[in-house]
């Protein structure tokens, strides 16, 4: 092989070597859209097991994964206490978070259980205060400051920004639970909406939307196709996709959150 083949040939292997460290550059440049939860939104290991599935399962379909990363982080039966205060949890999470990420959660099923007992201690204090209350954790087996529901959002909210991402609070979806023909919403809801408001967060009403989509269909179609009749909290797939779907319709229309543009 000649000097002038040689130089071709070392050109030619130089553009395929920048070319392919581009395309990794940039597949290791995207950013991520963080799912955090309790079981609605990621049930098990996420894989319908147990015919249950929780909405975050069925995201990756509205996105373009060559655009973006989707990563559920979700895990049942958490509330926004535990979650936040584990650091195998949100620790490892906002460890991950860059500037650019986005990161959608969903609480409030477990934040109602009680704030001290021997089983899960995982309960917070109702509403959207800045109140808290010191107990001992039997499970912890040390003293703990346990502050509300909404508190707990809006720290999330302010590590999130603080990293430079965007945040996205979800009011809970709803239980199987029904009034006549109307299904009964959670004060949660409010909190949630509360929580986003003070601390600037982008807010998807979910279980209105939920709601809304459930009377249309009337109480015997949800029971029978969305619900496992024994559990009023987990939905089966049906009700996952149903509740996916809304959450990716308000991530397009709310188009100032900036996640549209890696949207299919």
């Amino acid at each position: 092989m000649n000097i002038g083949n040689k130089l071709k040939l070392l050109n030619l292997v130089g553009l395929l070597f920048a070319f392919f460290s581009m395309s990794f550059l940039l597949k290791e440049n995207k950013p991520t859209f963080f799912i955090i939860g309790d079981s609605t939104v990621k049930n098990g290991q996420g894989n319908g097991s147990n015919g249950q599935w929780g909405w975050g399962s069925f995201m990756d379909p509205y996105f373009d994964l060559s655009q973006i990363h989707v990563k559920n982080e979700a895990l049942g039966g958490t509330s926004t206490r535990t979650f936040y205060n584990n650091p195998k949890l949100w620790q490892q999470v906002l460890d991950r978070i860059r500037p650019g990420d986005f990161v959608i959660m969903q609480f409030g099923h477990n934040d109602s259980s009680p704030i001290v007992d021997t089983l899960r201690s995982r309960g917070t204090i109702k509403g959207n205060g800045n109140e808290y209350q010191e107990v001992y954790n039997p499970l912890l087996k040390q003293h703990e400051v346990v502050y509300s529901y909404g508190f707990y959002l809006r720290r999330f909210v302010k590590n999130i920004k603080d990293k430079g991402a965007t945040a996205i609070i979800c009011s809970p979806v709803p239980r199987n639970s029904w009034n006549g023909q109307y299904v009964k919403s959670s004060e949660y809801a409010i909190w949630a909406a509360e929580a986003a408001q003070n601390s600037g967060s982008f807010f998807i009403p979910l279980q209105d939307l939920v709601i809304a989509e459930y009377e249309k269909l009337g109480k015997e179609k949800v029971e029978t196709t969305y619900f496992d009749t024994k559990d009023a909290t987990h939905t089966l797939q049906a009700g996952a996709l149903l509740n996916a779907k809304l959450v990716a319709q308000q991530l397009k229309l709310q188009s100032r959150i900036g996640i549209k543009k890696f949207m299919k």
